[in-house]
């Protein structure tokens, strides 16, 4: 699949500080790219800088193959959309989508074809007449949403899109923009620090730290395969220890960790996830306390500590997660433990 979009070697400098340090990135037609990472990362920089709003120290970004150094943010083809929405309101629903629409020239009965197809697109049918503050912040942001795709943007940017919005609002809407870019075919590079909003919408997760990137895959590869210890605590993985490993086990605090079939040798870290921990008679494996116990909805993470070491988190059912206080024994799934690598500064 070709590349829409291409980043090489781009550089960003924010006085001694370097916000982006020669990142390199593609993004193919029809593609969904999500940067994921912490604040102050560069993600929110490199969308700056594909849509023209930063200039870049070095470096090249490309789309469809052209340098874009100096052809100005209207003359891109991009779409861009914020978090805060940026509604005009002064404007009804219908004038809000149909800016971009005069700006390119359209006439006035293509604008009220384009609007209404956009407002069906987007779940507001019969919004176009309604004043923007009488809007919900849910609707407010699908307005936003139709506003930008109005032009038909070769390539469309999302700068933490759900970011004011509740929990379950976020989860339902996150799953309706990906059904719609796929119907629409659209290219998307969108910027989230909410792991589970990057891997419910995108088909390539982008990991950044201080400026670089740490990690790039699909969803799956990514949260399978960390690769590496800030990669996979950035996950929300807890259980990281540094480790010696040898030809089927690992030496950590916890004692001997089992590890897969072909795993790099000596002095790493090991990961282990919270499903590879699993509880069982006290007389058997790692002795533990039970610490604590958090709800998850489908599952009970539960919070247990060895004698000696850092505590570890297990996932159990609703029905066998163990009380607080319980001893516990611990043993590992290899299955679920992964080698992440030297560990990091």
């Amino acid at each position: 699949m070709a590349a829409l979009l291409e980043l090489e070697g781009v550089t960003v400098r924010f006085g001694p500080r370097t916000a982006l340090d020669a990142v390199g990135l593609q993004v193919a037609e029809h593609e969904i790219v999500c940067l994921l990472g912490p604040s102050g990362s560069g993600k929110s920089t490199l969308l700056r800088v594909v849509a023209g709003l930063q200039d870049a120290d070095a470096g090249r970004v490309l789309l469809d193959g052209a340098d874009q150094a100096g052809v100005p943010v209207h003359r891109r083809g991009v779409g861009l959309m914020f978090q805060d929405h940026q509604l005009f309101p002064q404007r009804d629903v219908g004038g809000n989508v149909a800016f971009g629409l005069r700006m390119h020239g359209a006439g006035g009965s293509e604008q009220v074809r384009r609007v209404d197809e956009l407002l069906r697109l987007v779940g507001l049918p019969a919004a176009r007449k309604r004043p923007v503050a009488a809007l919900s912040g849910g609707e407010q942001q699908r307005v936003a949403l139709a506003r930008a795709l109005a032009p038909e943007p070769r390539l469309l940017m999302l700068d933490e899109p759900l970011g004011q919005l509740d929990r379950g609002l976020r989860e339902r809407l996150v799953v309706e923009l990906r059904g719609l870019f796929g119907r629409l075919g659209t290219t998307v590079l969108a910027v989230t620090h909410d792991q589970g909003e990057a891997f419910a919408l995108a088909d390539r997760v982008v990991v950044m730290r201080d400026g670089r990137i740490a990690q790039a895959g699909t969803p799956l590869e990514v949260w399978q395969r960390p690769a590496s210890a800030f990669v996979a605590r950035f996950l929300g993985f807890d259980n990281v220890v540094p480790a010696t490993v040898g030809d089927a086990a690992a030496d950590t605090v916890w004692g001997k960790v089992p590890v897969p079939d072909g795993s790099p040798r000596g002095e790493q870290t090991v990961l282990v996830r919270p499903d590879g921990v699993r509880l069982t008679d006290p007389s058997e494996g790692l002795r533990c306390t039970v610490e604590s116990r958090t709800f998850r909805g489908s599952h009970v993470a539960v919070r247990i500590r060895p004698a000696d070491g850092p505590s570890l988190e297990a996932d159990c059912s609703l029905r066998e997660a163990p009380e607080e206080g319980a001893v516990v024994g611990v043993v590992f799934d290899a299955d679920e433990v992964v080698v992440l690598g030297r560990d990091e500064t």
